[in-house]
């Protein structure tokens, strides 16, 4: 490896202020291309799918845990993959490596969820050995066919409506190496981060940056009221 130039410590502070204008036009675009994902049109979710979950069955709209959003990412852990069945596809398990307390996410009224077509027995073996407590539930139907995941991993991002449910968006490919933090996967959503600062639609619930942070370990259950108000509980 050729080292770079050396240089002085009013030099190298030059030099990163050059790189940081072009950080702050990055950090601004992606700013600028999260509101028009709040823009999207939404796609009414119209077909009943049934999932395999560690207290049984489960329609898509229970893998909300009575929030207002969802969040699925299909990982590949089944027959045929490679690493079964001792372990999930080695991408889809550094995505989950990756995985932010969920706390926080829970407190923007979002839930994150994981999708295979592997059995429960064998989703709870895997989560134990290594180390993941994120929702895993075990496809039994089309959802992976009918949301673009039937071949390769993706994230699925939905809203609900009282028992209506709306797919919002998705990402895959490279789209998902980003994901894992609490920010990527809420600027992912229809209603974002929901803080003031935001540029978002008229009527997406929105509060004052940092009151919803809370500690993982006395973690707020925040709800959202119909009217479109956010409150906790």
């Amino acid at each position: 490896m050729n080292t770079r130039p050396i240089v002085s410590p009013e030099d190298w502070e030059t030099a990163r202020r050059q790189l940081l204008v072009q950080e702050k036009e990055l950090t601004r675009a992606r700013d600028a291309l999260a509101a028009e994902r709040r823009r999207m049109p939404w796609q009414a979710v119209e077909k009943a799918y049934e999932f395999d979950g560690p207290e049984g069955k489960a329609s898509l709209l229970e893998l909300f845990d009575g929030r207002r959003q969802l969040i699925v990412y299909r990982a590949f852990f089944e027959p045929g993959v490679h690493g079964w069945p001792e372990h999930a596809c080695i991408g889809c398990s550094m995505v989950a490596d990756q995985v932010a307390h969920l706390a926080h996410l829970n407190a923007r009224d979002t839930t994150l969820a994981f999708a295979s077509r592997a059995p429960q027995t064998d989703i709870e073996r895997v989560k134990a050995r290594m180390g993941w407590d994120m929702p895993w539930f075990t496809m039994t139907d089309d959802f992976d066919i009918d949301f673009g995941v039937d071949e390769w991993h993706g994230t699925n991002a939905f809203i609900r409506d009282g028992d209506r449910v709306f797919r919002t968006y998705f990402i895959n490919a490279r789209g998902d190496e980003v994901m894992g933090s609490t920010w990527s996967y809420l600027d992912l959503t229809a209603l974002g981060r929901q803080e003031e600062w935001e540029d978002s639609p008229e009527g997406n619930p929105q509060s004052a940056p940092y009151e919803w942070w809370t500690w993982h370990d006395e973690p707020r259950r925040t709800t959202t009221n119909y009217d479109g108000r956010l409150g906790a509980s």
